[in-house]
């Protein structure tokens, strides 16, 4: 799959999460697999470029590239004006947000909510296209609600604009997360428009990521949430599509391994207090479907501390790997990519 000139080496991207995708979480996605990482959305408030969230937003050291960095806002300047400050800040794909559905971010008109605002699309994505010479993405959903699913005159917008590859999260702006993504919508765009299509919306498994590109005939798909707590789910549908056969389940060393070495590197990219935060929801996703995780994370998150975090996250996996079978039967193995 190619997005101007960089050739990414294979068809699975990670999508953008606010407070989940910042450079710790998308070094170990690539690590496992996933030809893309977008970051977490960065404003388009020029006010705010020097605030602390946007440096660290905008921090991309040592990240393998290509580095594509998503902007949020609704003002075509303003927007223009942050993908320049993000581009000299390193990135060499600006992604911009027209899928988010949170309501402090819809309020201001950013978002999905412009999907209301045909006119104003054009004028944003036309502005940022012109304002840098990287490639200018754009992600989207299908439309405002049920009832008015706009994505294909988007998509055509989108296209005549410069933009040279189009995310689709297969729900309206109406729908939250709630429901079954929908692939119909996107299959139709697909069919529209010649920029590379990627699929996203509930793709969970190997299996549902080989039906997905097959059932739209997108050129990549797009994993949210699936990824929480199981960065390895990038290698394992890379796996499925070339072999048709699913990759052994992760060890239980494995997954302590990688939960270890994430929550150091939260400490050293956040510092010890914040990092010592961050990491618990972190935590939380990796030892989800484990044996006795639900009391661990309740006494995980009344620990002070980075060595106590570490020796505790420890003294769980070791306590494991003295049961016959570490996995609980309470969750199912699609959730969590494991096998009993």
């Amino acid at each position: 799959m190619q997005i101007g000139p960089h050739k990414l080496k294979n068809n699975l991207i990670l999508a953008p999460m606010a407070g989940v995708t910042d450079r710790p979480f998308r070094m170990l996605c690539k690590h496992y697999g996933a030809g893309m990482a977008v970051s977490e959305m960065v404003t388009s408030n020029s006010l705010l470029y020097g605030s602390e969230k946007t440096l660290l937003r905008a921090n991309h050291e040592g990240e393998v590239a290509p580095i594509s960095v998503q902007i949020a806002g609704a003002d075509p300047d303003m927007m223009a004006e942050a993908a320049k400050f993000n581009m000299a800040k390193g990135a060499q794909i600006i992604d911009i947000n027209m899928g988010c559905p949170a309501k402090k971010i819809c309020n201001v008109m950013a978002g999905s909510a412009l999907l209301q605002k045909e006119k104003l699309v054009e004028r944003i994505l036309t502005a940022v296209v012109k304002s840098v010479d990287i490639p200018v993405t754009l992600k989207i959903r299908t439309g405002w609600d049920k009832e008015n699913r706009n994505a294909s005159t988007i998509a055509k917008i989108a296209e005549d604009s410069g933009i040279q590859a189009l995310s689709m999260h297969g729900r309206t702006r109406a729908c939250l997360y709630k429901g079954d993504a929908e692939y119909d919508t996107i299959a139709n765009v697909k069919q529209i428009i010649s920029i590379p299509v990627i699929a996203n919306g509930d793709i969970t498994t190997p299996e549902k990521a080989k039906f997905v590109l097959e059932y739209t005939k997108a050129d990549g798909v797009m994993i949210g949430r699936a990824a929480q707590g199981r960065p390895w789910i990038f290698r394992e549908i890379d796996y499925f599509l070339k072999t048709g056969e699913h990759m052994a389940r992760p060890t239980i060393t494995e997954i302590e391994t990688t939960t270890i070495q994430h929550v150091r590197d939260l400490y050293d990219f956040y510092g010890a207090e914040r990092g010592h935060r961050i990491a618990r929801k972190h935590i939380s996703w990796y030892t989800k479907g484990l044996k006795n995780s639900a009391q661990f994370r309740f006494n995980m998150n009344q620990i002070d501390g980075t060595t106590q975090q570490i020796e505790f996250i420890e003294q769980y996996f070791n306590e494991l790997r003295e049961l016959d079978e570490y996995i609980t039967y309470e969750d199912s193995e699609n959730e969590l990519g494991l096998v009993a």
